[in-house]
């Protein structure tokens, strides 16, 4: 079984939209995790940067007891709660 917080990354990460932009960069977005963003000069240090920016915001939602989006069976606001 995948640790907790490596599930939910990942099923975020599967949430994310990806675009060009007009200059050319790439923008991504997770949509259920408002305010985590990217936009580089490829789409895999898109990615890459995308993901970082998720578990900073994911650390601080948990540190702020904040509610968490849910993802499929992906539930860290029972977790939160129980701490």
């Amino acid at each position: 079984m995948m640790p907790i917080l490596t599930a939910f990354t990942e099923a975020a990460m599967r949430e994310a939209k990806y675009k060009i932009l007009e200059d050319g960069t790439f923008y991504g977005e997770i949509p259920p995790c408002p305010g985590v963003w990217a936009n580089e000069e490829t789409l895999e240090k898109c990615r890459e940067v995308l993901q970082e920016v998720l578990e900073e915001w994911l650390i601080l939602k948990l540190r702020d007891r904040d509610p968490l989006p849910r993802f499929g069976e992906i539930d860290l606001n029972a977790v939160v709660a129980d701490a």
